[in-house]
């Protein structure tokens, strides 16, 4: 699946988006996360509050239970302020 990075997520990480095959197991936005940071210290330091950075599955908002499987993208950010 790809993976992309957005505003201080793509920053810390070091990249604007990959291509990953996560571990069997891990099915939801969380357990993604989780298996993130254990690939280096930007994404340590990307996701260290992981209740801070949003998700998005195939362009529509996602929390952090949601199921990635089947998902062709999934984007990182951190909150929006509208105006």
């Amino acid at each position: 699946m790809k993976l992309v990075y957005f505003a201080w997520v793509r920053e810390r990480v070091g990249l604007s988006d990959e291509i990953v095959s996560p571990p069997p197991g891990t099915e939801t936005v969380a357990e993604l996360v989780r298996w993130l940071k254990t690939r280096g210290e930007g994404y340590e330091i990307a996701f260290e509050n992981e209740a801070i950075v949003r998700a998005a599955i195939d362009h529509t908002h996602a929390k952090p239970a949601a199921s990635i499987a089947g998902a062709r993208e999934i984007a990182f950010f951190p909150p929006m302020t509208g105006g």
